[in-house]
């Protein structure tokens, strides 16, 4: 499996290829443009701009094949992108459980004071050794 610097590497030789296809089909319109165009130019710039497409595609379809592997959290080789969406995932439960808990036991606290509040209010304190 090719490393990070290897396939941007790669992604770097794709957009050369499609500049150097744009260049190609340039030349080729350029080519026809003219008043005494040749045939044999038009055909090598035609040829060379449909090898160098032929290419770009070869190598953007292996580069969407991995992406798309990878995106899906398929283990494979070379990459720890399925094992830290993982631990993302099980950060991000944990951190929505404790907030959870801790919402809770606010609520529990709001009550517990509302209680003693009222209970002040009426003339009723209880106090822990009060209890019947």
């Amino acid at each position: 499996m090719a490393s990070t610097g290897e396939r941007l590497q790669q992604l770097d030789d794709i957009e050369r290829d499609i500049a150097s296809s744009m260049h190609s089909a340039g030349q080729a319109i350029l080519e026809l443009s003219r008043d005494k165009s040749t045939a044999k130019t038009v055909e090598a710039q035609t040829s060379g701009f449909l090898k160098t497409l032929q290419s770009v595609e070869n190598g953007l379809t292996k580069q969407i094949s991995y992406l798309t592997q990878v995106s899906t959290g398929q283990p494979h080789e070379g990459s720890s992108y399925g094992a830290q969406k993982d631990l993302l995932m099980a950060y991000q439960m944990a951190y929505h459980r404790l907030q959870h808990v801790r919402s809770r036991l606010n609520e529990m606290d709001r009550t517990r004071n509302d209680i003693q509040l009222r209970q002040q209010l009426s003339g009723h304190v209880q106090r822990p050794g009060d209890m019947k």
